[in-house]
């Protein structure tokens, strides 16, 4: 584990940053110094976490926003450009769920969705905070995904699809910038995690018996906080 790095003076955006692993990624990220966008569509769950880093001597600004939208993400980053002029950190959590069911019953309003939001609006914030990446010292990229977008499992169709492609997103972008940009990608596969995505799809299970959000914030942390290789994969497993 590399030691903690005061990162005070850097900015990060967190997608999905309203609540559980978001949540905890940003909050763990403001500890440090870092200066947290955090993106999610429920203003007031994103006022709280704020509240939260605040309290805890961080700092941090939200900008609710559906990235499902069209033209949310580069009103987003052309926001944040104007005031920060780079990002040194995009962390890319924000996920939907689609029904678990066979794929050839598949609701396709539910497919799309789950396209959109983790492929689609995937793909728009790489490109719409590319260049703000670049002007970063040590640009990062990070990514959250789930072991069903490279371990096929019945029912799971739906929601391994579009983390499949959103993993060959992310890997394609950091060969693409390799060797012309400083910028770095990781991919993270927080495993069981109590969270209300994990309930959902598991209702009978005990969130007790789960690792709680804040193990993978904290490992996400460290992972920032070292110089690690480009398109990086880690599962984060960890005590409750």
């Amino acid at each position: 584990m590399p030691a903690q790095q005061d990162r005070t003076g850097t900015v990060a955006l967190v997608t999905g940053a309203s609540r559980g692993i978001g949540a905890a990624i940003a909050q763990a990220l403001a500890a440090r110094g870092t200066h947290v966008i955090l993106t999610a569509r429920d203003s007031a769950a994103l006022e709280a976490v704020e509240d939260s880093i605040h309290e805890s001597g961080g700092t941090a600004t939200i900008a609710p926003l559906d990235l499902a939208q069209a033209d949310a993400v580069p009103r987003l980053a052309a926001a944040v450009a104007e005031r920060w002029r780079r990002l040194d950190t995009l962390v890319i959590n924000a996920a939907y769920l689609p029904l678990l069911t066979a794929v050839a019953d598949l609701d396709q309003k539910e497919f799309t969705k789950a396209l959109t939001t983790n492929v689609v609006a995937s793909q728009a914030l790489l490109a719409s905070f590319h260049p703000l990446l670049r002007q970063a010292a040590a640009g990062r990229v990070v990514g959250l995904t789930s072991s069903v977008g490279s371990v096929p499992r019945a029912f799971w169709g739906g929601y391994g699809a579009s983390k499949a492609a959103f993993e060959m997103l992310l890997d394609c972008y950091a060969l693409e910038t390799e060797r012309l940009s400083a910028i770095k990608v990781a991919i993270v596969d927080p495993g069981a995690t109590a969270t209300a995505m994990r309930t959902r799809a598991f209702p009978g299970e005990d969130p007790a018996t789960l690792k709680r959000p804040e193990v993978v914030g904290a490992a996400v942390a460290d992972l920032l906080d070292d110089d690690f290789e480009n398109r990086l994969r880690i599962r984060v497993d960890g005590s409750r």
